[in-house]
Protein backbone atom coordinates (compact mmCIF):
# COMPACT_ATOMS: atom_id res chain seq x y z
CA UNK A 1 0.00 0.00 0.00
CA UNK A 2 2.82 2.39 0.70
CA UNK A 3 4.36 1.70 -2.54
CA UNK A 4 0.56 2.93 -4.58
CA UNK A 5 0.67 5.96 -1.67
CA UNK A 6 4.58 6.84 -2.78
CA UNK A 7 3.55 7.02 -6.51
CA UNK A 8 0.81 9.94 -5.56
CA UNK A 9 1.99 11.79 -2.25
CA UNK A 10 4.96 14.05 -2.27
CA UNK A 11 6.38 16.66 0.28
CA UNK A 12 5.76 20.33 -0.82
CA UNK A 13 9.28 21.00 -0.31
CA UNK A 14 10.88 18.06 -1.28
CA UNK A 15 9.34 16.84 -3.88
CA UNK A 16 12.00 14.57 -5.23
CA UNK A 17 12.84 13.10 -1.78
CA UNK A 18 11.64 9.67 -0.92
CA UNK A 19 8.89 8.82 1.50
CA UNK A 20 9.23 6.46 3.76
CA UNK A 21 6.21 4.87 5.81
CA UNK A 22 5.85 4.62 9.93
CA UNK A 23 3.78 1.74 10.03
CA UNK A 24 3.11 2.10 13.71
CA UNK A 25 1.48 5.46 13.29
CA UNK A 26 0.29 4.55 9.32
CA UNK A 27 2.05 7.80 8.17
CA UNK A 28 4.45 8.85 5.28
CA UNK A 29 6.94 11.22 6.19
CA UNK A 30 8.96 12.78 4.11
CA UNK A 31 12.95 11.88 4.16
CA UNK A 32 14.39 15.34 3.71
CA UNK A 33 12.36 17.73 6.52
CA UNK A 34 10.37 15.08 8.31
CA UNK A 35 6.88 16.45 7.26
CA UNK A 36 3.87 14.30 7.77
CA UNK A 37 3.24 13.86 4.17
CA UNK A 38 -0.23 11.46 4.79
CA UNK A 39 -1.51 10.11 7.73
CA UNK A 40 -3.95 6.92 8.40
CA UNK A 41 -3.01 4.87 5.95
CA UNK A 42 -4.22 1.56 5.93
CA UNK A 43 -1.99 -1.34 5.64
CA UNK A 44 -3.73 -3.82 3.44
CA UNK A 45 -1.37 -7.01 3.68
CA UNK A 46 -1.91 -10.03 6.05
CA UNK A 47 -1.76 -8.96 10.22
CA UNK A 48 0.47 -11.27 12.16
CA UNK A 49 0.31 -11.36 16.05
CA UNK A 50 1.31 -13.27 18.73
CA UNK A 51 -0.33 -14.47 22.18
CA UNK A 52 1.89 -16.53 23.67
CA UNK A 53 2.66 -16.34 27.33
CA UNK A 54 5.99 -17.80 27.25
CA UNK A 55 8.48 -19.04 24.64
CA UNK A 56 7.41 -22.30 26.24
CA UNK A 57 4.06 -22.16 25.31
CA UNK A 58 3.44 -25.89 23.69
CA UNK A 59 0.39 -24.59 21.23
CA UNK A 60 1.61 -22.08 18.18
CA UNK A 61 -0.63 -18.80 19.51
CA UNK A 62 0.37 -16.81 16.31
CA UNK A 63 -2.53 -15.36 14.27
CA UNK A 64 -2.66 -14.44 10.68
CA UNK A 65 -5.81 -11.56 9.92
CA UNK A 66 -6.53 -12.53 5.74
CA UNK A 67 -4.94 -9.30 3.76
CA UNK A 68 -7.86 -7.18 2.54
CA UNK A 69 -9.95 -7.98 -0.43
CA UNK A 70 -10.83 -5.72 -2.93
CA UNK A 71 -13.93 -7.56 -3.58
CA UNK A 72 -15.95 -7.01 -0.54
CA UNK A 73 -16.25 -3.05 -1.22
CA UNK A 74 -15.91 -1.86 1.94
CA UNK A 75 -18.12 -4.10 3.81
CA UNK A 76 -19.02 -3.89 7.57
CA UNK A 77 -21.00 -7.33 8.14
CA UNK A 78 -20.04 -10.07 9.80
CA UNK A 79 -20.85 -13.20 9.22
CA UNK A 80 -21.83 -15.32 12.49
CA UNK A 81 -21.25 -19.33 13.00
CA UNK A 82 -23.87 -21.56 14.27
CA UNK A 83 -23.61 -22.28 18.06
CA UNK A 84 -22.70 -25.71 18.83
CA UNK A 85 -24.16 -27.80 22.19
CA UNK A 86 -26.30 -25.87 24.30
CA UNK A 87 -25.72 -22.66 23.18
CA UNK A 88 -27.46 -23.08 20.19
CA UNK A 89 -31.13 -23.50 21.75
CA UNK A 90 -32.85 -21.13 23.56
CA UNK A 91 -35.27 -22.07 26.99
CA UNK A 92 -37.56 -23.93 25.39
CA UNK A 93 -35.16 -26.41 23.08
CA UNK A 94 -35.44 -24.12 19.54
CA UNK A 95 -32.43 -23.28 17.27
CA UNK A 96 -31.37 -19.69 18.08
CA UNK A 97 -29.65 -19.76 15.01
CA UNK A 98 -33.41 -20.74 12.66
CA UNK A 99 -34.15 -17.34 10.48
CA UNK A 100 -31.11 -15.85 11.35
CA UNK A 101 -29.23 -15.70 7.79
CA UNK A 102 -29.48 -12.04 7.04
CA UNK A 103 -26.74 -12.54 4.21
CA UNK A 104 -28.37 -10.32 0.77
CA UNK A 105 -28.47 -12.11 -1.94
CA UNK A 106 -25.76 -10.34 -3.32
CA UNK A 107 -23.00 -11.23 -0.95
CA UNK A 108 -24.54 -14.68 -1.28
CA UNK A 109 -23.83 -14.84 -5.09
CA UNK A 110 -20.82 -13.28 -4.52
CA UNK A 111 -19.32 -15.54 -2.02
CA UNK A 112 -20.21 -18.23 -4.90
CA UNK A 113 -18.94 -16.79 -7.65
CA UNK A 114 -15.49 -16.65 -5.15
CA UNK A 115 -15.37 -20.55 -4.63
CA UNK A 116 -16.19 -21.26 -8.06
CA UNK A 117 -13.85 -18.94 -9.36
CA UNK A 118 -11.28 -20.72 -6.89
CA UNK A 119 -12.24 -24.06 -8.09
CA UNK A 120 -11.75 -23.10 -11.83
CA UNK A 121 -8.81 -21.44 -11.62
CA UNK A 122 -7.34 -25.00 -9.55
CA UNK A 123 -8.73 -27.41 -12.46
CA UNK A 124 -7.02 -25.37 -15.01
CA UNK A 125 -4.00 -24.75 -13.18
CA UNK A 126 -3.25 -20.99 -13.01
CA UNK A 127 -2.33 -19.09 -10.15
CA UNK A 128 -3.50 -16.64 -7.73
CA UNK A 129 -3.96 -13.50 -10.02
CA UNK A 130 -6.05 -14.75 -12.47
CA UNK A 131 -8.70 -15.69 -9.21
CA UNK A 132 -8.01 -11.92 -8.13
CA UNK A 133 -9.13 -10.89 -11.49
CA UNK A 134 -11.59 -13.09 -12.22
CA UNK A 135 -12.82 -11.87 -9.28
CA UNK A 136 -12.55 -8.42 -9.59
CA UNK A 137 -14.30 -8.48 -13.05
CA UNK A 138 -17.15 -10.44 -11.34
CA UNK A 139 -18.19 -8.00 -8.85
CA UNK A 140 -18.15 -5.22 -11.35
CA UNK A 141 -20.61 -7.21 -13.32
CA UNK A 142 -22.36 -7.70 -10.45
CA UNK A 143 -22.14 -4.45 -8.57
CA UNK A 144 -23.15 -2.46 -12.35
CA UNK A 145 -25.87 -5.59 -12.90
CA UNK A 146 -24.54 -5.59 -15.97
CA UNK A 147 -26.29 -9.27 -17.07
CA UNK A 148 -29.79 -10.58 -16.62
CA UNK A 149 -31.25 -13.88 -17.26
CA UNK A 150 -28.41 -15.86 -17.55
CA UNK A 151 -26.82 -18.45 -15.59
CA UNK A 152 -24.17 -16.87 -12.77
CA UNK A 153 -21.85 -20.11 -13.51
CA UNK A 154 -22.02 -18.53 -17.61
CA UNK A 155 -21.19 -15.56 -16.06
CA UNK A 156 -18.20 -16.88 -13.83
CA UNK A 157 -16.45 -18.94 -16.48
CA UNK A 158 -16.79 -15.72 -18.65
CA UNK A 159 -14.97 -13.54 -16.21
CA UNK A 160 -12.29 -16.64 -15.65
CA UNK A 161 -11.87 -16.77 -19.82
CA UNK A 162 -11.56 -12.96 -19.52
CA UNK A 163 -8.89 -13.29 -16.69
CA UNK A 164 -6.88 -15.76 -18.44
CA UNK A 165 -6.56 -13.59 -21.54
CA UNK A 166 -5.59 -10.50 -19.30
CA UNK A 167 -2.90 -12.17 -16.76
CA UNK A 168 -1.14 -13.64 -20.49
CA UNK A 169 -2.28 -17.45 -19.95
CA UNK A 170 -5.06 -17.55 -22.07
CA UNK A 171 -7.10 -20.32 -22.12
CA UNK A 172 -9.41 -21.68 -24.83
CA UNK A 173 -13.72 -21.87 -24.94
CA UNK A 174 -13.62 -25.75 -24.40
CA UNK A 175 -11.10 -25.46 -21.43
CA UNK A 176 -12.76 -23.25 -19.89
CA UNK A 177 -15.81 -24.88 -20.68
CA UNK A 178 -14.05 -28.16 -18.94
CA UNK A 179 -13.90 -26.76 -15.96
CA UNK A 180 -17.68 -25.07 -15.59
CA UNK A 181 -21.24 -26.50 -15.79
CA UNK A 182 -22.04 -23.96 -18.98
CA UNK A 183 -22.45 -24.69 -22.45
CA UNK A 184 -19.60 -22.98 -25.22
CA UNK A 185 -22.35 -20.55 -26.37
CA UNK A 186 -23.38 -19.28 -22.73
CA UNK A 187 -20.06 -18.79 -21.74
CA UNK A 188 -19.66 -16.83 -25.15
CA UNK A 189 -22.83 -14.97 -24.97
CA UNK A 190 -21.99 -13.18 -21.20
CA UNK A 191 -18.37 -13.18 -22.97
CA UNK A 192 -19.33 -10.63 -25.17
CA UNK A 193 -21.28 -8.81 -22.81
CA UNK A 194 -18.83 -8.45 -20.11
CA UNK A 195 -16.20 -7.63 -22.66
CA UNK A 196 -18.44 -4.35 -24.12
CA UNK A 197 -19.59 -3.21 -20.93
CA UNK A 198 -16.72 -4.13 -18.48
CA UNK A 199 -13.31 -2.04 -19.10
CA UNK A 200 -10.77 -5.01 -19.26
CA UNK A 201 -7.36 -5.78 -20.81
CA UNK A 202 -8.66 -7.92 -23.23
CA UNK A 203 -7.12 -8.70 -26.51
CA UNK A 204 -8.35 -11.27 -28.59
CA UNK A 205 -6.19 -14.86 -28.39
CA UNK A 206 -4.06 -15.56 -31.03
CA UNK A 207 -2.76 -19.24 -32.43
CA UNK A 208 0.81 -17.75 -31.31
CA UNK A 209 -0.46 -17.61 -27.81
CA UNK A 210 -1.74 -21.24 -27.92
CA UNK A 211 0.88 -23.12 -29.15
CA UNK A 212 3.56 -23.51 -26.61
CA UNK A 213 1.09 -24.40 -23.88
CA UNK A 214 -0.35 -27.39 -26.54
CA UNK A 215 3.31 -28.50 -27.36
CA UNK A 216 3.76 -28.54 -23.88
CA UNK A 217 1.05 -30.84 -23.50
CA UNK A 218 2.41 -32.89 -26.42
CA UNK A 219 5.87 -33.44 -25.35
CA UNK A 220 7.27 -31.80 -27.79
CA UNK A 221 10.71 -30.40 -28.02
CA UNK A 222 11.73 -26.80 -28.14
CA UNK A 223 12.39 -26.51 -31.68
CA UNK A 224 8.91 -27.43 -32.64
CA UNK A 225 7.69 -24.83 -30.57
CA UNK A 226 9.70 -22.35 -32.29
CA UNK A 227 8.92 -23.62 -35.69
CA UNK A 228 5.31 -23.79 -35.10
CA UNK A 229 5.38 -20.23 -33.38
CA UNK A 230 6.99 -19.13 -36.63
CA UNK A 231 4.40 -20.99 -39.30
CA UNK A 232 1.12 -19.48 -36.96
CA UNK A 233 2.57 -16.21 -37.26
CA UNK A 234 2.99 -16.09 -41.45
CA UNK A 235 -0.25 -17.97 -41.60
CA UNK A 236 -2.16 -15.21 -40.60
CA UNK A 237 -1.17 -13.24 -43.83
CA UNK A 238 -2.93 -16.31 -45.61
CA UNK A 239 -6.54 -14.82 -46.38
CA UNK A 240 -8.28 -18.41 -46.08
CA UNK A 241 -6.55 -19.53 -43.16
CA UNK A 242 -6.80 -15.26 -41.17
CA UNK A 243 -9.91 -15.30 -39.04
CA UNK A 244 -9.84 -19.33 -38.49
CA UNK A 245 -10.13 -20.54 -35.07
CA UNK A 246 -7.02 -19.73 -33.16
CA UNK A 247 -7.19 -23.45 -31.43
CA UNK A 248 -7.31 -24.86 -35.43
CA UNK A 249 -4.68 -22.83 -36.67
CA UNK A 250 -2.29 -23.76 -34.05
CA UNK A 251 -3.26 -27.43 -34.32
CA UNK A 252 -2.10 -27.46 -37.82
CA UNK A 253 1.02 -25.54 -37.26
CA UNK A 254 2.10 -28.06 -34.36
CA UNK A 255 1.20 -30.55 -36.46
CA UNK A 256 3.36 -29.62 -39.79
CA UNK A 257 6.28 -28.35 -37.25
CA UNK A 258 6.17 -31.85 -35.51
CA UNK A 259 6.20 -33.15 -38.47
CA UNK A 260 9.25 -31.87 -40.65
CA UNK A 261 11.33 -31.95 -36.77
CA UNK A 262 10.56 -35.74 -37.09
CA UNK A 263 8.78 -35.51 -33.84
CA UNK A 264 5.47 -36.37 -35.71
CA UNK A 265 2.27 -37.00 -33.66
CA UNK A 266 -1.10 -37.78 -35.39
CA UNK A 267 -4.15 -35.47 -36.08
CA UNK A 268 -5.91 -37.67 -33.13
CA UNK A 269 -3.44 -36.86 -30.67
CA UNK A 270 -3.36 -33.06 -31.61
CA UNK A 271 -7.15 -33.20 -31.38
CA UNK A 272 -7.41 -34.41 -28.44
CA UNK A 273 -5.07 -32.38 -26.82
CA UNK A 274 -6.00 -28.72 -28.35
CA UNK A 275 -9.59 -29.50 -28.96
CA UNK A 276 -9.63 -28.83 -32.46
CA UNK A 277 -11.66 -31.25 -34.72
CA UNK A 278 -10.05 -33.21 -36.68
CA UNK A 279 -11.65 -32.96 -39.87
CA UNK A 280 -10.74 -29.11 -39.58
CA UNK A 281 -7.35 -29.29 -38.73
CA UNK A 282 -6.75 -31.69 -41.33
CA UNK A 283 -8.44 -28.51 -43.68
CA UNK A 284 -6.30 -26.00 -42.48
CA UNK A 285 -2.82 -28.59 -42.50
CA UNK A 286 -4.08 -28.86 -46.63
CA UNK A 287 -4.32 -24.57 -47.25
CA UNK A 288 -0.67 -24.68 -44.97
CA UNK A 289 0.61 -27.27 -47.37
CA UNK A 290 0.13 -25.70 -50.36
CA UNK A 291 1.99 -22.67 -48.66
CA UNK A 292 4.84 -24.24 -47.88
CA UNK A 293 7.44 -22.11 -49.66
CA UNK A 294 5.75 -19.08 -47.18
CA UNK A 295 4.90 -20.60 -44.14
CA UNK A 296 8.62 -22.81 -43.72
CA UNK A 297 11.92 -21.77 -43.65
CA UNK A 298 14.33 -23.17 -46.65
CA UNK A 299 15.82 -26.18 -44.70
CA UNK A 300 12.40 -27.92 -43.54
CA UNK A 301 10.61 -27.54 -47.09
CA UNK A 302 11.66 -31.05 -48.31
CA UNK A 303 10.55 -32.51 -45.07
CA UNK A 304 7.17 -32.49 -44.95
CA UNK A 305 5.99 -36.23 -45.73
CA UNK A 306 2.48 -36.36 -47.71
CA UNK A 307 0.18 -37.81 -45.25
CA UNK A 308 -2.85 -37.05 -47.48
Amino acid sequence: MSRSYGNILKCESHPFAPLIEDHRAGDMVCTECGLVVGDRIIDVSSEWRTFANSEKESTDMCRVGAAMDPNNEGDLSTSIGRATGSAGFDENGKPIYRNRNVESSADKARRQATREIMEMAERLSVDKSIVSTAQYIYSNVQKNKLIKGRSNNAIIAACMYIACNNESVPRTFKEICAVSSSSKKDIGRCFKMIKKEVETNYTSTTPADLVTRFCSKLNLPRPVFKLAEEIVKKASNIESINGRSPTSVASAAIYIAAEVTSNSRSFDDISKICGAAVTTIKQIYKTMQANLNTLLPQEYRSALKNTN
